[in-house]
Protein backbone atom coordinates (compact mmCIF):
# COMPACT_ATOMS: atom_id res chain seq x y z
CA UNK A 1 0.00 0.00 0.00
CA UNK A 2 0.89 3.78 -0.59
CA UNK A 3 2.57 5.25 2.28
CA UNK A 4 2.16 8.96 3.54
CA UNK A 5 5.16 11.17 3.40
CA UNK A 6 4.66 14.58 3.69
CA UNK A 7 2.05 17.25 3.20
CA UNK A 8 2.44 19.28 -0.21
CA UNK A 9 1.30 21.95 1.34
CA UNK A 10 3.52 22.29 4.04
CA UNK A 11 6.50 24.70 4.01
CA UNK A 12 8.02 23.08 6.68
CA UNK A 13 9.32 20.26 5.16
CA UNK A 14 11.44 18.75 8.84
CA UNK A 15 11.18 15.18 8.93
CA UNK A 16 9.61 14.68 5.61
CA UNK A 17 10.45 11.65 3.80
CA UNK A 18 10.41 12.47 -0.03
CA UNK A 19 8.15 10.91 -2.45
CA UNK A 20 10.13 10.60 -5.92
CA UNK A 21 7.24 11.21 -8.69
CA UNK A 22 7.37 10.69 -12.03
CA UNK A 23 5.03 12.64 -14.23
CA UNK A 24 4.09 11.39 -17.94
CA UNK A 25 3.62 14.38 -19.67
CA UNK A 26 5.49 16.44 -17.72
CA UNK A 27 5.37 19.78 -19.93
CA UNK A 28 1.43 20.00 -19.52
CA UNK A 29 0.14 23.36 -17.88
CA UNK A 30 -1.33 20.73 -14.90
CA UNK A 31 1.53 18.87 -14.69
CA UNK A 32 3.89 22.54 -14.47
CA UNK A 33 2.21 23.26 -11.16
CA UNK A 34 1.46 19.62 -9.87
CA UNK A 35 5.65 19.83 -10.26
CA UNK A 36 5.74 22.97 -8.54
CA UNK A 37 3.38 22.13 -5.85
CA UNK A 38 5.17 18.80 -4.94
CA UNK A 39 8.57 20.30 -4.98
CA UNK A 40 8.07 23.04 -2.99
CA UNK A 41 6.22 20.32 -0.85
CA UNK A 42 9.90 17.91 -0.05
CA UNK A 43 9.85 15.74 -2.95
CA UNK A 44 11.70 15.08 -6.28
CA UNK A 45 10.03 15.19 -9.35
CA UNK A 46 10.81 13.52 -12.72
CA UNK A 47 8.93 15.16 -15.76
CA UNK A 48 8.62 13.83 -19.43
CA UNK A 49 9.34 15.94 -21.96
CA UNK A 50 9.75 15.98 -25.62
CA UNK A 51 12.61 17.96 -26.38
CA UNK A 52 15.57 20.13 -24.19
CA UNK A 53 13.44 23.14 -24.52
CA UNK A 54 10.32 21.71 -22.85
CA UNK A 55 13.27 20.50 -20.09
CA UNK A 56 13.79 24.25 -19.57
CA UNK A 57 10.02 24.36 -18.10
CA UNK A 58 9.87 21.74 -15.49
CA UNK A 59 13.40 22.69 -13.96
CA UNK A 60 12.04 26.01 -13.95
CA UNK A 61 9.05 24.35 -11.69
CA UNK A 62 11.41 22.42 -9.84
CA UNK A 63 11.41 19.31 -11.49
CA UNK A 64 14.34 16.90 -13.35
CA UNK A 65 12.80 16.50 -17.02
CA UNK A 66 13.34 13.44 -18.77
CA UNK A 67 13.46 13.19 -22.38
CA UNK A 68 10.91 10.37 -23.98
CA UNK A 69 7.98 10.11 -26.57
CA UNK A 70 4.99 8.29 -24.84
CA UNK A 71 3.88 7.40 -28.24
CA UNK A 72 7.06 5.56 -29.63
CA UNK A 73 8.76 4.39 -25.93
CA UNK A 74 8.97 0.45 -24.78
CA UNK A 75 7.31 -0.80 -21.43
CA UNK A 76 10.97 -2.00 -20.50
CA UNK A 77 12.45 1.77 -21.35
CA UNK A 78 10.00 3.56 -19.27
CA UNK A 79 9.82 0.55 -16.64
CA UNK A 80 13.69 1.67 -16.11
CA UNK A 81 13.00 4.90 -15.56
CA UNK A 82 10.68 4.33 -13.35
CA UNK A 83 13.22 2.73 -11.35
CA UNK A 84 12.92 3.85 -7.54
CA UNK A 85 9.91 5.95 -8.29
CA UNK A 86 6.55 6.35 -5.43
CA UNK A 87 4.17 7.02 -7.83
CA UNK A 88 3.84 8.00 -11.31
CA UNK A 89 1.19 10.84 -12.54
CA UNK A 90 -0.05 10.26 -16.45
CA UNK A 91 -0.69 14.21 -17.34
CA UNK A 92 0.07 13.33 -21.27
CA UNK A 93 -2.38 14.66 -24.05
CA UNK A 94 -2.35 14.44 -27.85
CA UNK A 95 -3.92 17.69 -28.10
CA UNK A 96 -6.18 20.47 -30.06
CA UNK A 97 -5.64 19.38 -33.41
CA UNK A 98 -4.56 16.27 -33.20
CA UNK A 99 -5.33 13.36 -35.17
CA UNK A 100 -7.18 10.08 -33.95
CA UNK A 101 -4.23 8.40 -34.37
CA UNK A 102 -2.72 10.31 -32.07
CA UNK A 103 -5.34 10.38 -29.51
CA UNK A 104 -5.04 6.30 -29.50
CA UNK A 105 -1.25 6.65 -29.43
CA UNK A 106 -1.30 9.01 -26.69
CA UNK A 107 -4.58 9.32 -24.55
CA UNK A 108 -5.64 5.64 -24.39
CA UNK A 109 -1.91 3.56 -24.91
CA UNK A 110 0.17 5.61 -23.30
CA UNK A 111 -1.69 5.81 -20.59
CA UNK A 112 -1.79 1.89 -20.49
CA UNK A 113 2.03 1.69 -21.21
CA UNK A 114 2.29 3.81 -18.32
CA UNK A 115 -0.01 1.13 -16.39
CA UNK A 116 2.54 -1.87 -17.49
CA UNK A 117 5.60 0.08 -17.16
CA UNK A 118 4.66 0.68 -13.16
CA UNK A 119 3.57 -3.27 -12.46
CA UNK A 120 6.98 -3.69 -14.38
CA UNK A 121 9.48 -1.41 -12.28
CA UNK A 122 7.06 -2.57 -9.05
CA UNK A 123 5.42 1.04 -8.73
CA UNK A 124 2.04 0.63 -7.07
CA UNK A 125 0.53 4.56 -7.24
CA UNK A 126 -1.13 5.40 -9.84
CA UNK A 127 -2.74 8.82 -10.73
CA UNK A 128 -4.21 9.42 -14.11
CA UNK A 129 -5.71 12.75 -15.26
CA UNK A 130 -8.75 11.64 -17.24
CA UNK A 131 -11.48 13.87 -18.51
CA UNK A 132 -15.13 14.51 -17.44
CA UNK A 133 -17.58 13.04 -19.63
CA UNK A 134 -15.22 9.90 -20.26
CA UNK A 135 -17.90 7.50 -19.63
CA UNK A 136 -20.79 8.83 -21.98
CA UNK A 137 -19.19 10.20 -24.58
CA UNK A 138 -21.62 10.34 -27.98
CA UNK A 139 -20.71 6.17 -29.53
CA UNK A 140 -21.82 7.05 -32.55
CA UNK A 141 -19.91 10.63 -33.30
CA UNK A 142 -16.87 11.09 -35.40
CA UNK A 143 -16.41 14.54 -33.25
CA UNK A 144 -12.69 15.04 -32.19
CA UNK A 145 -13.47 15.40 -28.90
CA UNK A 146 -15.77 12.60 -28.64
CA UNK A 147 -13.10 10.30 -29.89
CA UNK A 148 -11.17 11.85 -26.94
CA UNK A 149 -13.72 11.01 -24.48
CA UNK A 150 -14.31 7.79 -25.37
CA UNK A 151 -10.22 6.54 -25.70
CA UNK A 152 -10.19 8.12 -22.21
CA UNK A 153 -12.84 6.36 -21.14
CA UNK A 154 -10.98 3.07 -22.57
CA UNK A 155 -7.87 4.15 -20.95
CA UNK A 156 -9.45 4.71 -17.19
CA UNK A 157 -11.59 1.12 -17.51
CA UNK A 158 -8.14 -0.59 -17.82
CA UNK A 159 -6.36 1.27 -14.82
CA UNK A 160 -9.39 0.12 -12.90
CA UNK A 161 -8.78 -3.15 -13.95
CA UNK A 162 -5.36 -3.59 -12.31
CA UNK A 163 -4.15 -4.49 -8.63
CA UNK A 164 -2.34 -0.95 -8.41
CA UNK A 165 -3.34 1.91 -6.25
CA UNK A 166 -4.93 4.49 -8.54
CA UNK A 167 -7.11 7.36 -8.52
CA UNK A 168 -8.29 8.89 -11.60
CA UNK A 169 -9.64 12.03 -12.06
CA UNK A 170 -11.84 13.63 -14.20
CA UNK A 171 -11.72 17.35 -14.37
CA UNK A 172 -14.38 19.82 -15.81
CA UNK A 173 -13.04 22.17 -18.46
CA UNK A 174 -9.65 23.50 -17.72
CA UNK A 175 -9.08 27.00 -17.86
CA UNK A 176 -5.93 29.63 -16.11
CA UNK A 177 -7.86 31.28 -13.37
CA UNK A 178 -5.95 31.72 -10.49
CA UNK A 179 -6.89 28.83 -8.32
CA UNK A 180 -10.08 29.35 -5.97
CA UNK A 181 -8.52 26.00 -3.76
CA UNK A 182 -12.22 24.45 -3.65
CA UNK A 183 -13.95 22.51 -5.57
CA UNK A 184 -17.00 19.67 -6.04
CA UNK A 185 -16.50 16.25 -6.87
CA UNK A 186 -19.03 13.46 -7.94
CA UNK A 187 -19.05 10.33 -10.38
CA UNK A 188 -21.69 12.84 -12.66
CA UNK A 189 -21.26 16.55 -12.11
CA UNK A 190 -22.65 17.73 -15.26
CA UNK A 191 -20.47 20.43 -16.80
CA UNK A 192 -18.73 23.16 -14.85
CA UNK A 193 -15.08 24.25 -14.85
CA UNK A 194 -12.06 24.86 -12.76
CA UNK A 195 -8.58 25.99 -13.01
CA UNK A 196 -5.38 23.94 -13.64
CA UNK A 197 -4.07 25.11 -10.09
CA UNK A 198 -7.11 23.48 -8.40
CA UNK A 199 -6.62 20.07 -10.45
CA UNK A 200 -2.98 20.22 -9.78
CA UNK A 201 -3.45 21.02 -5.98
CA UNK A 202 -5.56 18.17 -5.68
CA UNK A 203 -3.51 15.82 -7.06
CA UNK A 204 -0.73 17.17 -4.67
CA UNK A 205 -3.24 16.15 -1.76
CA UNK A 206 -4.19 12.81 -3.35
CA UNK A 207 -0.43 11.92 -3.46
CA UNK A 208 1.20 13.10 -0.80
CA UNK A 209 -1.49 12.07 2.07
CA UNK A 210 -2.21 9.00 0.42
CA UNK A 211 -5.96 9.60 -0.45
CA UNK A 212 -8.34 8.65 -3.18
CA UNK A 213 -6.74 5.57 -3.55
CA UNK A 214 -9.08 3.14 -6.03
CA UNK A 215 -11.69 5.93 -6.26
CA UNK A 216 -12.73 7.59 -9.78
CA UNK A 217 -14.45 10.93 -9.47
CA UNK A 218 -15.31 13.70 -11.85
CA UNK A 219 -14.29 17.81 -10.44
CA UNK A 220 -15.16 21.17 -11.24
CA UNK A 221 -14.74 24.33 -9.27
CA UNK A 222 -17.58 24.24 -6.21
CA UNK A 223 -17.78 24.96 -1.99
CA UNK A 224 -15.22 22.67 -0.73
CA UNK A 225 -11.79 23.47 0.88
CA UNK A 226 -9.32 21.23 -1.21
CA UNK A 227 -7.53 20.84 2.20
CA UNK A 228 -11.10 19.68 4.09
CA UNK A 229 -11.60 16.95 1.55
CA UNK A 230 -12.28 13.28 3.27
CA UNK A 231 -11.28 11.13 0.21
Amino acid sequence: MFAVRCHAFSADTDGCEEMRIVIVGGHSRTALLLTGLLSRGGHAVVGTVRSRVQGNDVVAAGGTPLELDIATVSVRALAASLSGADAVVFAAGAGYGSTTLQKEAIDRDGAVLLADAAEEAGVSRYVLISSMGADYPDSGSDDPFQVYLRLKSEADANLRARALDWTIVRPSGLDDRPGLGRVRLGDRLGGGSIPRTDVAALIARLLSEGLGIRHQFEVASGPERIEDLSL
